[in-house]
């Protein structure tokens, strides 16, 4: 098998969605719903810095991603989750061409083909390292890799070389991940490049972070009254909502639902019949034999789940601690576990070691990548056989054996030794028993689902404990058809009552039933909090009305719904936001009023104390306040009182201010100044870095902005 064909077996979707990784991964914040759905135009599908998607052309790409991806699983099912990463890599591949690569034919940048060369083969980036890793095991495919699991240069340029045909393919598709990636890191070095700290600016931010204020200050808090004090009329309202329109702005198209839940559950009378036929199953266990255990869990757990289990006195999950000396055959339960009623059965106590060390050789039945036969059983079983007379009669060696025989290639140059484990190692269940409960010096053949094993233990622990196998019946703890049925008609029923968005606040009230609110659901999301298969009630959100209710069904529950909220991109319109505007209106009123009374009762009066008198108030004090800080003791975040406090020089009382908690009037008593301090260079430094990080997440943001994306292939999905 060549190397391309062994990639395209073991990477399933790595290979098949390829290129821009990197300029993917950043770009991942700027998949964003759009406002408008351009007319009801329905061959339209999204819209990237002015160009129109066609939807057939959209999807004649999707669907050719997707058939790459039927041939390399051998397979025509393509699950939603695949679907969806091939959607939304499609979609990204517009921003980029459309977005990011004119910023680099703008600023001239490119990669040389030695610099590709030196990225790619030399010294291999890491999406380059992570395409030739077998994604099941971890490790570097092994027609390209060292003895020690690493890349070998010399082994990957000559593949690189001599690609031909579908190879060739292979390779160039990582010279676009390379080109791509390049770009990426060389456009975000420029954007971090550009920023310069001025040494006045680090001079000043430095003197803002370490001056300390002390102030006296005196407030009147809005909350100290209640809202009926004021009165908001509409043209308030909409004059407070012109005011600070800017505060009402979203990049985003989203939407807002509430909704109620009918989780299907069981019912008393359910649990008490669940529970009858547990019992019932927990008394026909006792009297089996341990010939029939297995037959018998076989018939009465869920599925016909067969569970057998160790456990240690620390591990036990028996409540009854009469298990660590109840005889082999005692029956426990059926105790209620929440999901199961479960029924415990003690079929075995043995002694076994701490841990062993033991080394294999292993005469394959399957091939553990592809899980096809590879060799008969009584084949494998024969030459299995026939090593094991050949090490005890000593006409061959082990070590040999291992190098010439084995089918485990991962443990060829450990000559068969996967070092000491115990009994939390992950190996299948007879390979480690042959250790645990083996003696020094023992070598026999053990079958287990790989194959045939010959297993020499190397050593065991001196130390040893007591093992504890249960058999386990699971008996789930589900509802009735009748209960289910019931929970759907109550559901049905309420949906029909209140199917308006008045109604299902009423009908929620009467019921006093508790709803749920799932904020910011995008066009493309195909799950939301509390419900992961989303994909159809996201589509009917973004086709409904304001206020429309609907009845959504899911294995564990109904959903009543209401669309609450419709946010379009740019400003929201006031009767979305309305609530929260007449809250700040609410605010500006009161802040009026208290302004009035400062002027009112405390003109005149000479210190912080009189004006808290005269206001029936509290003086307060806040000592080592910086000037670059959001809270106030006694206050709370309240950025224009620590302005106010940064910008009033000492001894100066100020007049009433209307800040964001309430009304203040403060004084500053003292200021202590930063240290002196003449190099400024490590504080530049400083700066430079920490703009540098907000520059990352941000420069793609602004660009995002101005592209004015918008994806709307959720609605097609």
């Amino acid at each position: 098998m060549n190397i391309l064909e062994s990639i395209r077996k073991r990477t399933g979707l790595l290979v098949g969605i390829v290129g821009l990784a990197l300029v993917i991964f950043i770009l991942e914040s700027l998949l964003g719903s759009g406002a408008s759905i351009f007319g009801g135009n329905q061959n339209v599908i999204g819209m990237v810095n002015g160009k129109k998607i066609d939807r057939n052309e959209f999807y004649t790409k999707v669907e050719n991603q997707l058939n790459m991806i039927r041939q390399q699983k051998q397979s025509n099912d393509i699950d939603d989750q695949t679907r969806k990463q091939v959607v939304d890599y499609i979609f990204q591949a517009y921003i980029s061409d459309n977005v990011i690569k004119p910023q680099y034919n703008i600023l001239g940048l490119s990669v040389s083909e030695d610099e590709l060369y030196e990225n790619m083969v030399v010294n291999p980036v890491q999406t380059i390292i992570q395409r030739l890793t077998d994604q099941k095991t971890g490790k570097i495919y092994e027609q390209l890799a060292r003895p020690d699991g690493s890349l070998d240069p010399n082994k990957f340029r000559s593949f690189v070389s001599t690609a031909s045909g579908d190879q060739e393919l292979f390779v160039k598709q990582m010279e676009e991940d390379v080109t791509n990636t390049r770009l990426a890191e060389k456009y975000a070095t420029l954007v971090r490049k550009a920023i310069y700290v001025t040494t006045a600016e680090a001079k000043q931010n430095y003197l803002q972070q370490n001056a300390k204020l002390n102030v006296s200050f005196v407030e009147k808090r809005y909350d100290s009254v209640g809202d009926s004090a004021v009165k908001v009329t509409d043209d308030d309202i909409k004059k407070c909502y012109d005011e600070s329109k800017y505060k009402y702005i979203t990049l985003n198209t989203n939407r807002k639902i509430e909704y109620v839940s009918f989780p299907i559950i069981p019912s008393k009378e359910d649990v008490a019949a669940i529970e009858k036929d547990a019992q019932r199953a927990a008394e026909g266990f006792k009297n089996k034999s341990r010939a029939e255990d297995t037959a018998y869990m076989m018939a009465e757990s869920q599925n016909g789940n067969i569970v057998i289990q160790d456990f240690s006195r620390k591990t036990m999950i028996i409540r009854d601690t009469n298990v660590f000396k109840d005889p082999v055959g005692t029956v426990y339960g059926p105790y209620n576990e929440g999901a199961y009623f479960k029924i415990y059965k003690l079929e075995d106590i043995r002694s076994i070691a701490d841990s062993a060390k033991v080394r294999h050789i292993l005469i394959g039945t399957i091939d553990p990548q592809t899980q096809k036969p590879t060799r008969a059983k009584e084949r494998a079983k024969k030459i299995a056989d026939s090593l094991l007379v050949l090490i005890k009669e000593k006409k061959q060696t082990f070590d040999t054996l291992v190098k010439t025989m084995t089918d485990d290639k991962g443990s060829i140059d450990k000559g068969g030794d996967y070092g000491w484990f115990d009994e939390s190692k992950q190996f299948v269940e007879p390979f480690k028993n042959a250790g645990l409960m083996g003696v020094k010096g023992n070598i026999s053949v053990v079958e287990t689902q790989f194959g045939y094993h010959i297993i020499e233990v190397v050593d065991v622990s001196p130390t040893r404990h007591t093992n504890y196998r249960l058999a386990q019946i699971f008996k789930p703890i589900e509802p009735s058809e009748e209960t289910t049925k019931r929970i759907f008609d109550e559901a049905k029923q309420f949906a029909g009552e209140n199917n308006t968005g008045e109604l299902f606040e009423k009908g929620v009230e009467a019921k006093k039933l508790t709803k749920r609110i799932a904020d910011n659901i995008q066009e493309s999301d195909v799950t939301i909090p509390a419900v992961e298969n989303a994909k159809e009630l996201v589509k009917w959100v973004y086709n409904a009305n304001k206020g429309d209710v609907n009845l959504f069904s899911y294995n564990d529950k109904h959903l009543v719904i209401k669309l609450a909220s419709i946010k379009n991109k740019g400003y929201l319109p006031l009767e979305e936001v309305k609530d929260e505007v007449t809250t700040e209106a609410i605010q500006q009123k009161k802040a009026k009023l208290f302004l009035s009374e400062f002027k009112t009762k405390a003109t005149g009066a000479a210190s912080i104390e009189d004006i808290a008198k005269k206001m029936n108030l509290e003086p307060l004090t806040q000592d080592n306040l910086s000037p670059e800080a959001h809270n106030v003791q006694g206050v709370g975040h309240d950025d224009i009182f620590v302005g106010t406090a940064a910008g009033t020089k000492t001894g100066v009382t100020t007049k009433p201010i209307a800040g964001e908690t309430g009304v203040f009037v403060l004084k500053v008593n003292s200021m202590k100044p930063a240290d002196p301090m003449t190099d400024f260079k490590a504080q530049k430094r400083n700066m430079e870095q920490m703009f540098s990080y907000r520059a990352d997440a941000e420069f793609y943001s602004a660009l995002k902005e101005k592209a004015n994306i918008e994806n709307h292939t959720g609605r097609f999905e």
